[in-house]
């Protein structure tokens, strides 16, 4: 069954039918279009285009497909162009004529985008549930590895001591932004375009306002030609997936990296790692290299859709047919990621002794600057006099803490005995408890603010 061939003498080419079907892809959003279908057959009934018992007719049949389809008992067929097609193929099938009429005044061209938008307001809540998981993963962990020291790093090299639960949750307030952009777009996302046709809007009078209230939209769409033509949704929709990719791949990054044998400070668990088919020592973290490497791959399908995009003249053009397969797959491998990335952080094995090793006094430096600058030392100078104490400690082999008193006053004589106060990590983080920082109890203050966000969804 075509929905458009009355004016053709001939048959598409099989070839050229196959290459323009979609409905290997758009199938998935078979339940949408039947609930679509649903309310605009009731808002045809109510405008006057068709009767209320045949309304109830088109209802009660596609009820039928939608229970056909949840029981495995109805599939698309090679005559099927699209998810729209076979519904309508199938509602007619059941009921008969009147199945025809439930296309009047409707284009598939603001059918398939009020299908799309349906699909992925669901996804949007599914991917932000998912978010939530791993924010929570990553607070238990903060609060299960309380008062745990290890070096922070800038530039890949030993920085500040900080408080690995302050680390933790460095990873937490990415995802908050992740989840609160997801929320934001979702406004934008919930704006129906049914009603517009194919491109000027239909010529009965539907109650727009109901359809939208009915299937669950915050707005109805202000312009007909731009709502068949608007996958701004879709756009904001990979480009939060890809973003938030990033901050999962940077999180993955870190966790390779304290996987390894020269770091040491965490072991993941054998549920979340793979093995080599030749080294049996080897224990790969496999989960988070390919966390990185799909997170180049949605990165790639935004620029794919944007690509498509810019060219696109005024309306509908079958181009948008692109827009699904980018959005699917995207959706599919971020919902994967996120519970994957959950149960290896739940998992996860921290190696207190490891981080400790890792807790070199050079890390102190900026705490011997700041001594020198209570003892009245401008800062500008306390630098460089740290900067000479931690060249000649290189030269004599021994660590900065063990500079003999005699070194020190050498180097300048603000150096006193009192400087051996400087050299204390729990000191040196509680030195730091203004909000935001690593202190324990600025720390502590940090973890009951997530879960308040937690707590409130």
């Amino acid at each position: 069954m075509k929905l458009w061939g009355g004016r053709f003498s001939e048959g598409p080419n099989e070839l050229a039918y196959a290459f323009q079907a979609s409905i290997k892809f758009d199938w998935r959003m078979v339940e949408e279009d039947i609930r679509g279908s649903q309310a605009w057959a009731k808002a045809l009934a109510k405008a006057g285009a068709i009767s209320a018992s045949e309304a109830e007719i088109i209802c009660n049949g596609l009820e039928r497909v939608l229970e056909e389809v949840n029981s495995g008992q109805f599939f698309y067929g090679p005559g099927d162009e699209d998810v729209h097609t076979a519904v309508e193929r199938r509602l007619t099938e059941i009921i008969g004529p009147t199945g025809g009429k439930l296309h009047t005044g409707r284009s598939r061209n603001d059918q398939v985008a009020t299908d799309f938008r349906l699909w992925t307001l669901h996804m949007i809540d599914r991917v932000v549930e998912q978010v939530r998981a791993v924010q929570a993963a990553l607070v238990t962990r903060a609060e299960q590895d309380r008062g745990l020291m290890m070096p922070g790093y800038t530039h890949l090299q030993r920085a500040q001591p900080i408080l690995l639960s302050h680390w933790w949750l460095s990873h937490f307030w990415p995802l908050q932004r992740d989840g609160e952009r997801l929320k934001q777009m979702r406004a934008r996302c919930a704006v129906l375009p049914l009603g517009s046709g194919a491109l000027a809007g239909t010529t009965f009078a539907v109650d727009r306002q109901a359809l939208a209230d009915e299937l669950g939209f915050e707005a109805i769409s202000a312009n007909s030609l731009d709502a068949v033509s608007d996958r701004d949704f879709a756009a904001e929709f990979l480009f939060a997936a890809a973003l938030m990719g990033v901050h999962l791949s940077r999180l993955a990054e870190m966790l390779i990296i304290f996987a390894t044998a020269e770091f040491g400070f965490i072991e993941l668990a054998d549920t979340y790692a793979t093995g080599s088919s030749l080294m049996p020592q080897k224990k790969n973290p496999d989960t988070l290299e390919l966390t990185r490497g799909k997170t180049g791959v949605i990165i790639g399908r935004l620029a794919g859709l944007l690509a498509t995009l810019k060219g696109l003249p005024s309306a509908y053009d079958k181009d948008l047919q692109e827009d699904k397969p980018a959005v699917f797959e995207v959706a599919d491998t971020l919902v994967v990621m996120l519970a994957v990335m959950a149960g290896l952080l739940e998992s996860l094995r921290v190696r207190p002794e490891a981080l400790a090793r890792a807790l070199d006094p050079a890390l102190l430096a900026t705490e011997v600057a700041d001594y020198l600058v209570g003892r009245g030392v401008p800062f500008r100078q306390a630098h460089a006099i740290v900067g000479q104490m931690v060249r000649r400690a290189q030269e004599l082999g021994v660590a900065l803490d063990r500079l003999p008193l005699a070194e020190l006053q050498a180097i300048d004589p603000a150096l006193d005995e009192g400087v051996a106060q400087a050299f204390d990590f729990k000191a040196a983080a509680a030195r730091r408890n203004l909000p935001g920082g690593t202190g324990p109890e600025a720390v502590e203050r940090q973890i009951e603010q997530a879960r308040q966000l937690l707590a409130s969804g």
